[in-house]
């Protein structure tokens, strides 16, 4: 198989023909197509920026690894002994290093040879989609390759930041998360328009940059939250120097000459900053796909079933005979990257299962099925304390018309909280479901909470029933003892 990384040698149309052809190659992209090489079948990526997608350069890891130093500076400084050994404040241009070598300096070699080595053939460019199992690539000095595939096309183009139509807002020159992830520079003042995951976590890491910063909250901090996650992470925003206004709304927007943003709320006051990071949601990158070809709307979201293949208009017929898929955020079922991962595997197994004339599993918890979409979602918050959730939360499990049982714990309450951090706040819920007597929704929020998380995706995709999880005694002392507390508290 021959390895294409650039076209500018060729003549201004090819044509080459592959099993499958996956138009974006993020972490979603690359899953796929590594997953149908696997199989046995043979597999071109499009990508029009950088092999390796959001997560890599301008999401999950620049920006946890800006986060990460501030969180263990609060780690050493909450036991005594190490307290005292810290001498220092954050060094921040070391802090934008380390964050500059995570994002490998916004290229993308090491994701090529990656793709190489796995005998996957990449064409830059932007991708479209014709009629006939086809895929046209435009590249950016104008040549033009024309692939073919023989079971399936991908879409995997992930999403970009929206934009709200507020007033001078565009003409202001807003960030969005790619820059708030690869700044150069941290601003002396930053407001934050938005509430959710990004919001917070940008405005946990600027504030401990340095920067003086403003969030404009109008649905509250981590509305989708368990109610009592958004209240401990913005009262630690608030103590870290943060100001939270919670239920105001940007009306308008607008940067002077000398570069100062002066954003107007709905109750008439004015906040000014040196940028304004915009973070309300995520629209699909849908737009420039060809869609329109295939009776289908461009810049809307790819519903799909159940194995991930695109509907068409009704909603339940499957587009193009069945031979499009869409997989990760361009299809809404969940905006993470894991989740998107996960959704990869299942697709390029049901690819190869249905290329090769095998059965396809899409029941329940099937092989090619993402049933943790509706049921087990894991999601950690990187903000002070850290949030950890996987399943439903409370309100959404009774909108669900379960009979639930909530149980709740404080987590400073441990003896391995205790130990871990001098003034530890924390707090943990779980939701069962009464009538299975099983656990389907779990909530931790606290210092270093992220990795007590699996434990709760195991129990709550294992359906492991109650009494069972009385034998899985957690070790002392450790945090993980929340899990007895809770059992005791939900009685044998």
């Amino acid at each position: 198989m021959a390895t294409q990384t650039s076209q500018t040698a060729q003549a201004p149309r090819t044509a080459r023909t592959y099993d499958v052809v996956v138009i974006g190659a993020g972490p979603v992209g690359e899953n796929v197509a590594d997953r149908v090489v696997r199989g046995g079948l043979t597999a071109a990526v499009v990508e029009r920026e950088l092999v390796g997608g959001e997560c890599s350069y301008w999401a999950c890891m620049p920006t946890k690894a800006l986060l990460r130093g501030t969180a263990a500076l609060r780690a050493a400084r909450q036991v005594p002994g190490a307290r005292e050994a810290v001498t220092g404040d954050l060094d921040v241009r070391a802090v934008l290093r380390r964050r500059d070598s995570f994002a490998s300096d916004w290229k993308d070699e090491g994701q090529v040879s990656w793709l190489e080595s796995a005998g996957i053939d990449l064409y830059r460019g932007q991708g479209r989609v014709t009629a006939d199992r086809g895929v046209t690539v435009t590249a950016g000095d104008g040549t033009v390759t024309s692939l073919t595939a023989r079971h399936a096309v991908v879409l995997a183009t992930g999403t970009s930041a929206l934009l709200p139509d507020i007033p001078g807002l565009a003409a202001s020159a807003p960030w969005s998360s790619r820059e708030a992830a690869s700044a150069k520079a941290v601003p002396g003042r930053l407001a934050v328009i938005g509430g959710g995951v990004v919001a917070s976590e940008m405005a946990t890491a600027y504030a401990a940059l340095g920067s003086t910063v403003t969030v404009l909250a109008r649905d509250g901090v981590l509305p989708l939250a368990e109610p009592f996650a958004g209240e401990l992470v913005t009262e630690s925003l608030r103590a870290a120097g943060v100001s939270v206004r919670l239920g105001v709304e940007a009306v308008s927007v607008r940067r002077e000459a000398d570069g100062t943003v002066h954003v107007t709320l709905d109750d008439g006051e004015r906040v000014e900053a040196d940028e304004v990071l915009v973070a309300v949601g995520r629209t699909p990158n849908t737009q420039d796909l060809g869609l329109d070809a295939l009776g289908l709307e461009p810049g809307g979201w790819l519903p799909v079933d159940d194995t991930l293949r695109v509907l068409g208009k009704d909603g339940t017929t499957p587009a193009a005979d069945g031979w499009l898929y869409a997989a990760g955020d361009v299809n809404r079922r969940v905006l993470l990257t894991h989740q998107g991962k996960y959704q990869a595997r299942a697709v390029g197994d049901v690819i190869v299962a249905r290329a090769k004339g095998e059965k396809v599993e899409d029941g329940l918890w099937g092989r090619h099925v993402a049933t943790a979409d509706e049921r087990a979602v894991p999601q950690v918050v990187f903000t002070e304390p850290e949030l950890a959730s996987v399943g439903l939360t409370a309100a959404a499990a009774e909108a669900a018309g379960l009979r639930v049982r909530v149980l709740d714990h404080d987590l400073a309450a441990l003896a391995g909280s205790s130990l871990h951090a001098e003034g530890y706040r924390g707090h943990a819920r779980m939701v069962v479901d009464e009538d299975r007597g099983v656990i389907v929704g779990f909530t931790l929020v606290g210092p270093d909470v992220a990795e007590l998380l699996h434990a709760a995706t195991i129990a709550i995709v294992g359906e492991v029933p109650l009494d069972r999880l009385w034998h899985a005694v957690p070790a002392f002392p450790t945090v993980s003892e929340v899990w007895l507390r809770l059992l005791e508290a939900y009685g044998r």
